[in-house]
């Protein structure tokens, strides 16, 4: 990451609450072109999830924590701040000496841009400020939200307009989290009512509708040139498993998340 940072943008996608095997299997099934072409080998990376509700997850990933590979480690990270003893902070890592990754890339030289969705990223009060407020620039509005239909297509009209507003020559750190998976989605399945309740199957819809809008948001980014993208999920939700709903709890559909990232070309 330090022949990374400094030469080329960097855009943070968190798909809200995606589940792994949901997310796997859609992109096996063909049902996620626009994604999939960009996943190494067509495939999401299986990780573990730094936090098992939005809040505690950002937190994490904020301070360099990604979601954690599958298997044994240690694992390198690609972003930490200096931490003394840190078994995960390696020669590839890009270290930087502020209390989050925001800060720390602001103070690389980049502009800070956060397109917020849940309500953890509102801006309203003092708990719906704190993640925003690691950025320098931040937008939210009742549509990015949970309940709207069209969250992401909106999330994305805004950041085309962020990611054009920002001079070629200064480099750009976009983060985007998508509303889209979080409950409610019962509207992004075909038929679905109130009356239906979100499920699996509505929450795989949601993700199929961010896959067929997910293009326009790449789109924004290469225009400015050669950009390093990570796309993973902060955490699942359970739909009845084992007789689980929701998150903010210790089951596997919840710590068990996509990841991938890739270099997006001009």
């Amino acid at each position: 990451m330090n022949r990374v940072v400094g030469r080329h943008d960097l855009l943070l996608i968190t798909l809200d609450t995606l589940r792994h095997d949901v997310a796997a299997e859609l992109a096996a099934d063909g049902r996620l072109p626009n994604l999939a072409r960009h996943l190494p080998g067509g495939r999401w990376e299986e990780r573990h999830a730094p936090g098992s509700f939005t809040y505690a997850s950002h937190q994490a990933i904020f301070a360099g924590f990604l979601p954690t590979p599958a298997s044994p480690g240690p694992h390198p990270r690609l972003f930490a701040a200096a931490f003394p003893g840190s078994e995960s902070t390696a020669g590839s890592t890009y270290v930087h000496d502020a209390p989050h990754l925001p800060a720390g890339l602001a103070e690389a030289g980049y502009h800070t841009v956060c397109i917020g969705g849940v309500g953890f990223f509102s801006g309203r009060g003092a708990l719906g400020s704190v993640l925003p407020g690691m950025f320098r620039e931040s937008h939210w509005e009742p549509e990015f939200g949970v309940t709207s239909p069209r969250s992401f297509e909106a999330q994305v009209e805004c950041a085309e307009r962020a990611a054009a507003a920002v001079p070629e020559e200064k480099r750009l750190f976009l983060f985007v989290n998508v509303s889209a998976l979080h409950q409610p989605n019962w509207f992004h399945l075909r038929g679905g009512t109130p009356g239906s309740g979100d499920s699996r199957e509505s929450h795989a819809a949601a993700l199929e509708y961010v896959d067929r809008h997910i293009g326009r948001l790449f789109a924004a980014m290469t225009r400015r040139g050669r950009c390093f993208a990570i796309v993973c999920s902060d955490h699942g939700t359970a739909y009845g498993d084992d007789g689980w709903t929701g998150h903010r709890l210790g089951h596997e559909v919840v710590w068990t998340v996509p990841y991938a990232h890739f270099f997006l070309e001009a």
